[in-house]
């Protein structure tokens, strides 16, 4: 009978072994699956007998050395010589000692799978029960390994469960929303529609409210209306009656003052006739550089040392003018009885703007002031022209904007005349008054002593602060006298007669040149003239005219330029100009488009 001896060998482990493996359940698994893969592959031991040899002596166990490479050799000495120990003492190694774990590495499982081929067992009842025992094992390792994939299922199944759940909560949630978002749209709709019907129940409501409103106001106005055309009539009655009364007394009042103009007219005849006998006397004949034709008269002034120069119609003109001016007293605005005419005159031409609309309202309202029988006509007309003529005092002269103020005051005082004929013969009395240049004439102080005080006021100075005004101011009161003057004369409407048009204005071009001489005062005058009516003159006269003005250019203005530095160098200037750039043929600012729209206004 052979004996068997027992062979010494190592355990293969690893070296360094983690004590906190971090694997996964999949590793588990991973790893049960190998160790049932070795075991299904290892060929099955024979269970072998102890040999007879060994039966009498101690039991020697199996020796397993794990060598470590950290170690120290005096540290494997003392392993060895405990491994000899155990040896000794019979002790032995069995591989169910071992605890497996499933935090083992690879290598140290594929190990543990060989290692039932490296004992013998003493009985055959240590080897059946640890057949036994590592079935149970396996059966165990089998349990583990189904309850978890059981486990790993159910955590599948609840993980597809919890997001099937949290998907079905976020379609509830849309669902929701989508629901609350039509809800909300057909709510908004609900009050849209409620609200709209409510306002309109509103507004018809409101509608029948006004028109009841409506019906009443106008019943009220009905008895309103009924009640003041009562009491109208009953008004009219007596202001008829208060009319007649005033009108008798007014027409007593206007024969006193015929009678006293009468009176005043004949005296001043009389005084005016025995002033030209003596003048016609003493008359000494003076010959003047600037005096440009020998059909002028000289005639004594009211003051001594004066020459006049002017035609004698002129002057006949402007002491009939004078006489009807005189009629009415001056101050006559200062009685209480007139003094509100005066005040709705002056304010009626304080509103006058160079627009078609503000002429036609501002005529409207003169003609109605002057056609008024609360005020004798000779009143309201002096009124009238005094207040008309104040316009040059009240309105600044030097703007550029006065000439076409000037073409509208032209286009009142012809709608208004046409109307009221007389009012012409007191606005040419108070041209005649303001400016001597608008008869045509001219008082020449023949010495020193008598270009005094009274002289300068005589000749139309204005006193400012009680001095008179400088001869600047008064050359510019003059250029604005005669462009007033001018603008009443070249004014032309259709279907509307002119008591003082062009033919008057070709009249006293012709007399001013004939009897005035060429001084600065006649120079700025015959200038405004022709700035202003000179074209209308030449539209209307043509080559008539053209002579005028080469009168002018041969006679008038050589004559100023002989009177030297007595003659401002502006006043030949604005002749030579005129003259040399043929402003004639160039409408005035301010006259066409007044004119145009008038005329279609009064067709």
């Amino acid at each position: 009978m052979a004996v068997s001896a027992f062979a010494r060998m190592e355990l293969r482990c690893p070296r360094e072994l983690d004590p906190r493996p971090s694997w996964t359940l999949g590793d588990v698994l991973t790893e049960l699956d190998a160790l049932q893969a070795t075991r299904l592959a290892a060929t099955p031991s024979p269970l072998k007998q102890p040999p007879e040899w060994a039966s009498s002596a101690r039991e020697k166990a199996f020796v397993m050395r794990v060598e470590e490479d950290d170690d120290s050799e005096e540290e494997e000495d003392n392993s060895d010589e405990d491994a000899r120990a155990i040896v000794t003492t019979g002790a032995r190694f069995s591989c169910n000692d071992l605890e497996l774990s499933f935090e083992e590495s690879e290598d140290e499982l594929d190990c543990s799978g060989a290692s039932y081929n490296l004992m013998e067992k003493r009985s055959i009842e240590k080897s059946v029960l640890l057949e036994l025992e590592r079935e149970h094992q396996l059966k165990i390792q089998e349990e583990v390994r189904s309850k978890l994939s059981s486990l790993e299922v159910c955590h599948q199944n609840e993980i597809q469960r919890t997001v099937s759940a949290f998907a079905r909560l976020q379609k509830d949630a849309e669902s929701r929303k989508e629901l609350d978002r039509k809800l909300d749209v057909l709510f908004q709709r609900r009050i849209a529609e409620v609200l709209d019907k409510h306002l309109s129940m509103v507004q018809s409501d409101h509608e029948q409210k006004s028109q009841i409103l409506e019906r009443r106001i106008k019943d009220d106005a009905a008895v309103e209306e009924a009640k003041r055309r009562e009491q109208s009539m009953k008004d009219e009655k007596i202001k008829q009656e208060r009319t007649r009364q005033e009108a008798e007394a007014r027409q007593k009042a206007a024969a006193k003052l015929a009678a006293e103009a009468q009176k005043a007219a004949y005296e001043a005849a009389k005084k005016e006739a025995a002033e030209k006998e003596a003048a016609k006397s003493r008359a000494e004949v003076v010959s003047t550089s600037g005096q440009i034709s020998q059909n002028s008269i000289e005639i004594k002034s009211e003051l001594p040392g004066i020459k006049v120069y002017a035609n004698s119609s002129a002057l006949k003109a402007e002491s009939r003018g004078r006489a009807l001016h005189d009629q009415v007293p001056s101050n006559i605005y200062l009685s209480k009885d007139y003094s509100r005419y005066d005040r709705q005159i002056g304010k009626s031409i304080s509103k006058l703007m160079p627009t078609t609309d503000s002429v036609k309202a501002r005529a409207s309202e003169l003609i109605k002031a002057l056609d008024g029988q609360e005020c004798p006509r000779p009143i309201a007309c002096r009124l009238f022209a005094d207040k008309m003529i104040s316009i040059v005092k009240s309105r600044n002269p030097k703007d550029k904007t006065f000439g076409n103020l000037a073409f509208a005051c032209g286009y009142v005082m012809l709608l208004v005349t046409n109307q009221v004929p007389d009012a012409m013969d007191y606005l040419l009395a108070e041209f005649h008054k303001v400016c001597m240049y608008t008869v045509p004439k001219h008082l020449h102080a023949l010495n020193a002593q008598a270009r005094n005080t009274d002289y300068f006021r005589l000749i139309g100075y204005q006193e400012e602060d009680g001095k008179l005004q400088s001869t600047e101011a008064y050359l510019v009161n003059v250029a604005a006298y005669v462009k007033l003057y001018a603008a009443m004369i070249q004014t032309e409407i259709k279907g509307v007669r002119h008591p003082h048009g062009l033919a008057e204005g070709w009249k006293w071009l012709a007399m001013f040149l004939n009897s005035l001489p060429a001084i600065t005062a006649t120079a700025f005058a015959l200038h405004a003239f022709l700035k202003t009516a000179g074209f209308a003159l030449h539209k209307k006269y043509g080559s008539q005219f053209m002579k005028i003005l080469d009168v002018i250019s041969r006679q008038f203005i050589p004559a100023l330029k002989e009177q030297g530095s007595k003659v401002q160098a502006e006043a030949i200037s604005n002749l030579q100009n005129y003259l040399d750039d043929k402003k004639y043929l160039e409408e005035p600012e301010g006259q066409y488009l007044a004119q145009q729209l008038l005329s279609k206004g009064y067709m």
